[in-house]
């Protein structure tokens, strides 16, 4: 069932959401020339997140049409203009110089690369299709999905997997602890993992040749399905479904070599199916109704909270020996228009209740980081840029979602 387009809302509130998406966008932007190659992108967060990371540029286009849709074409450029001529494209490119303790947690293979060796969810061919238009006749996108099927599709079951937890997007997210231990994201290890995958090149193959950890990971996957099905290719939808789906328990789950006997703990991303547009009927029903909306799990009154809300790992502190460990229990906007996605498209009501709960959060709190799923207070880095997407709710254009 296609999302509906639902009628445009021009009152105050989605003026005032509208200026202060454009601003926080506009305070953002950030253009100059590395070398020889120019470059134009929206930073995350001007005191927090200076460079160019993958899927947030992704998620800035994609609001960006709205205002400048000549500034989502250069915004998704400049990571196809950072691309290694066999498609590679990093989860972080440093238009600056990178120093001090951070050149210890990023994923650079060298100390003078331009990007790192890790990936990040691949929706880049999705946002271009939504921001700019079709991105099959764009030869550097197309090259840059074969590099993901050829060196992250391990077993040629059209599903990818990656080597450490931040090429999720999801960094600490509690999902990953019985994967990696105290090497996990934020913990004391973390450098140590960090140290061998640069060793090993960011290879999977190698990695999982070493002894692993490598994960079949639900929320890359969809994202990569989007993206399939944005190319005009065959879709793998199916195959997460086949690989993915625990039938029993109704929701998705990861797959991990060399496997983990503890329990993967309940996280939004065991939704974000939702998000795909040809997940059968019954499983996205089922998704929404025995979890989404279940006020003890996910349906709290800032959703949905990025670890379910019984489970034992939900938390709202973000802090860990003094390191940031996120995913663990706050709401992120871009999880919350993911489902918003699903719910609208099986016709739900409780999409636009969706929608006017986080325009609550953000116009009481301005774009921050992530929120608090119980009261809507801002948390994290102020000024953030893809929490712009709550235009996505506010202001829903089916017409743009394939």
């Amino acid at each position: 069932m296609p999302i509906a387009p639902g009628p445009v809302r021009v009152d105050e509130k989605v003026m005032r959401l509208r200026g202060e998406c454009q601003r926080v966008l506009e305070q953002n932007w950030r253009e100059g020339v590395a070398g020889d190659r120019p470059f134009a992108y929206t930073c995350p967060s001007p005191d927090h997140y200076p460079w160019q990371w993958y899927w947030d540029s992704c998620f800035s286009a994609i609001v960006w049409r709205r205002f400048d849709p000549s500034r989502s074409r250069a915004e998704l450029e400049t990571l196809l203009r950072a691309a290694r001529p066999d498609g590679f494209i990093g989860h972080t490119i440093f238009w600056a110089p990178l120093k001090g303790a951070r050149t210890l947690f990023y994923n650079r293979v060298s100390p003078g690369d331009l990007m790192t060796g890790s990936i990040q969810p691949p929706l880049l061919p999705w946002a271009w299709r939504i921001a700019v238009g079709d991105p099959r006749g764009v030869p550097t996108l197309v090259r840059h999905h074969d590099w993901l099927a050829a060196n992250r599709d391990l077993d040629g079951n059209g599903l990818l997997w990656i080597v450490q937890p931040d090429e999720s997007g999801l960094d600490a997210s509690p999902k990953f602890d019985p994967v990696w231990g105290w090497q996990a994201q934020g913990l004391p290890g973390f450098p140590l993992l960090v140290r061998r995958n640069r060793q090993l090149g960011y290879d999977a193959r190698r990695v999982l040749a070493r002894g692993g950890p490598v994960v079949c990971e639900v929320l890359t996957n969809v994202m990569y399905a989007l993206s399939q099905l944005a190319l005009g290719r065959p879709s793998i939808t199916p195959r997460l479904v086949e690989r993915l789906y625990d039938e029993e328990r109704g929701l998705f789950h990861d797959v991990v070599l060399p496997p983990v006997e503890r329990r993967e703990p309940v996280t939004w991303t065991a939704l974000a199916p939702l998000a795909l547009p040809d997940l059968p009927e019954a499983i996205g029903r089922r998704l929404i109704d025995e979890h989404l909306l279940n006020p003890e799990r996910f349906w709290l009154p800032f959703p949905p909270p990025s670890v379910s809300r019984e489970e034992p790992a939900f938390s709202l502190k973000d802090r860990f020996l003094g390191l940031r460990r996120y995913w663990r229990g706050p709401t992120w906007m871009n999880a919350a228009w993911l489902l918003w996605l699903g719910l609208a498209r099986l016709g739900y009501p409780q999409a636009d209740e969706l929608a006017r709960r986080m325009e609550a959060a953000i116009l009481g709190a301005g774009l921050r980081e992530y929120y608090d799923p119980h009261t809507g207070a801002g948390m994290g880095a102020r000024d953030f840029a893809w929490s712009t997407l709550v235009l996505e709710l506010a202001e829903p254009d089916a017409r743009r979602y394939p």
